[in-house]
C-alpha cells in the first residue's frame, strides 16, 4: 500500500519560522520533522511514499531525494496551486495503482505505533475508509468527527468556537479507497477556495453509504500539530515526547 504524505502548505501559522524553512523540514533535535513522521511509517510497514510538495520543495526533495538512504522509495508531486487537501489528493490519483491507500498531513506527528494499529485494523478488518480521531476539548481549529459507535456520520470543518457537540477531532490520518477520487472531481471548492477532503468523505457518507472506520486515539496519547507555532516551540523546549520514537 502507497502512502501519500502531504507536504505543499506554506505554514502561515509558523511565522516567521517558515521564512525559512518548508513546515514539515522544521527542525526537532537534529532531524526535520518529516524525518520523524517517514521513519514512523516505515516501523508500521509502509514503504512507498509519494509526498505533495510545493513552498519549498527544494528543501525536502534535496534532503529526502527518492528515499534510498532511508530504505524507502519516494516519488514528489508538486502541487502548484495550493487548493486543499483535496486538490493535492487528486494529483496523486493516476499514481495509486492499488484499491487503497494511506494518507497522512505531513504537519502532524503520532507515535509510530498509530500508524501500525490502523495498518493492522485495515488488514483485519478490510474496511474501504479509516478516520483516525484526537481527543479535543474544542475542535474549532481542525474538523468535529462525529459517529455512531465505531462508524463515522459526519465531519463538520472548523465549527463555531464553542459549538462543536463532539471531542473527536480529524486528526488528519487516514486508509482511503480510490473512491474518493470520483467524488474529489466533482465537489465545488469552499469558502476558502479549497477542495475539502472532508467534505468528500461526509458526501461518500451521505450520498454513498460510505462506512467509514474510526480509529480513536485515546485521550492521553501524544499528537503534535507541527501547523500551530506554540506546539512547535513547546515541542522544541521538551523533549519528553521523543520517547515514543525510539526504535
Amino acid at each position: 500500500m502507497k502512502a501519500i504524505v502531504l507536504c505543499a502548505g506554506y505554514g502561515k501559522r509558523l511565522k516567521p519560522f517558515t521564512h525559512e524553512f518548508q513546515k514539515t523540514m522544521l527542525p526537532l533535535y537534529g532531524k526535520p520533522l518529516l524525518e520523524y513522521l517517514l521513519t514512523g511509517l516505515k516501523f508500521a510497514g509502509f514503504n512507498d511514499f509519494i509526498l505533495v510538495v510545493g513552498y519549498r520543495k527544494e528543501q525536502i526533495i534535496d534532503y529526502f531525494q527518492n528515499g534510498q538512504k532511508f530504505d524507502i522509495n519516494i516519488k514528489y508531486v508538486e502541487q502548484r496551486i495550493l487548493n486543499g487537501t483535496g486538490g493535492a489528493l487528486l494529483l496523486c490519483e493516476q499514481l495509486i495503482t492499488e484499491q487503497h491507500f494511506f494518507l497522512t498531513w505531513g504537519d502532524i506527528l503520532v507515535p509510530p505505533i498509530i500508524y501500525k494499529e490502523v495498518y493492522d485494523l485495515f488488514k483485519k478488518e478490510e474496511n474501504d475508509f479509516i478516520l483516525v480521531t484526537n481527543y479535543s476539548n474544542d475542535p474549532h481549529k481542525g474538523g468535529a468527527v462525529y459517529c455512531d459507535d465505531i462508524y463515522c456520520t459526519g465531519i463538520i470543518e472548523k465549527p463555531p468556537k464553542g459549538k462543536s457537540q463532539s471531542n473527536l477531532n480529524n486528526c488528519g490520518i487516514f486508509i482511503l479507497s480510490k473512491e474518493i477520487f470520483e467524488i474529489l472531481r466533482t465537489i465545488e471548492p469552499s469558502k476558502r477556495g479549497e477542495i475539502e477532503l472532508p467534505t468528500a468523505i461526509s458526501i461518500g457518507i451521505s450520498q454513498r453509504n460510505w462506512k467509514v472506520r474510526i480509529f480513536k486515539m485515546e485521550k492521553d496519547q501524544f499528537r503534535g500539530d507541527l501547523g500551530d507555532r506554540k506546539i512547535y516551540e513547546k515541542l522544541k523546549e521538551n523533549h519528553s515526547w521523543l520517547e515514543f520514537f525510539k526504535a
